[in-house]
């Protein structure tokens, strides 16, 4: 009986030891993730942009995974409505714009 209590007990203190440096290992290589300064996540948008909204939210998701990204949604002939909402978005939104598509230039 001492055996099987001397076996579990080495076997959930090397269990511990390992959590406790995967822990530490990730906290120490996640925690410098690199900026990517002038990243343009560009969303064109025409007509109505009935999905814009879903999209917007994806690239905001993306966004989180890419510090030091900004969101750009181009209007490439939106309607006046989705236009609004597309302004709504991108005020709502951190670091986000809504630019016009023809004086849209990356250089």
């Amino acid at each position: 009986m001492v055996l099987l209590q001397d076996g579990l007990l080495a076997f959930f203190s090397a269990v511990g030891v390992t959590t406790v440096v995967w822990f530490v290992a990730g906290a120490l290589l996640h925690a410098g993730r690199p900026a990517i300064p002038g990243l343009l996540l560009v969303l064109p948008l025409r007509g109505e942009a009935l999905a814009m909204e879903a999209d917007v939210r994806e690239l905001r998701r993306v966004q989180g995974q890419l510090p030091g990204a900004k969101i750009v949604l181009a209007d490439c002939g939106l309607t006046e409505d989705a236009r609004g909402l597309a302004q709504y978005l991108a005020d709502r939104e951190r670091n986000a714009d809504l630019v016009n598509a023809k004086e849209f230039y990356v250089g």
